[in-house]
């Protein structure tokens, strides 16, 4: 498994719509709308590996520290995220935190995904922390932390 391809599924406020639609998309319940839709969007491109959507919700200065250890930019990020997937994906968000302040807020949670590559089903579990932040009106992801737990 490719640590920093699974950073970018894993982060944020993470990931979405699978034929089993539910637990993949973050609760962001009692966030303010705008938020609350580019956070789901965020998910949903994350989940799909969808470039283009990724590379509009990503700030130029995004910073993703994965659990490699490494930090990576947005052209980086944005490479791994283009890249083959394995087949029947699952992705579960849990222990949700949402802090918001007037034009930043910090998603957080755990993440437990898995993917079939090659005929194994791999996977990992990681506590996120992504930090938007509300630039000329609209909500990107500034910086993203993420970390294997058991």
């Amino acid at each position: 498994m490719h640590a920093g391809k699974w950073g970018v599924l894993a982060s944020a406020a993470l990931i979405a719509a699978s034929a089993q639609a539910g637990r993949e998309i973050g609760d962001y319940s009692g966030l303010p709308k705008d938020l609350a839709a580019a956070a789901t969007a965020y998910d949903l491109a994350q989940f799909r590996s969808n470039r283009s959507e990724l590379d509009r919700l990503l700030a130029d200065d995004y910073v993703l520290a994965g659990t490699d250890g490494r930090t990576q930019n947005k052209a980086k990020s944005l490479a791994e995220a283009a890249a083959p997937v394995g087949t029947n994906k699952s992705v579960v968000l849990s222990q949700q935190v949402k802090r918001v302040w007037p034009n930043g807020a910090v998603l957080a949670g755990i993440v437990d995904a898995s993917e079939v590559r090659a005929g194994k089903r791999t996977g990992m579990r990681a506590r996120f922390a992504d930090v938007w932040a509300k630039r000329k009106g609209r909500w990107q992801v500034i910086f993203t932390q993420i970390e294997r737990v058991r």
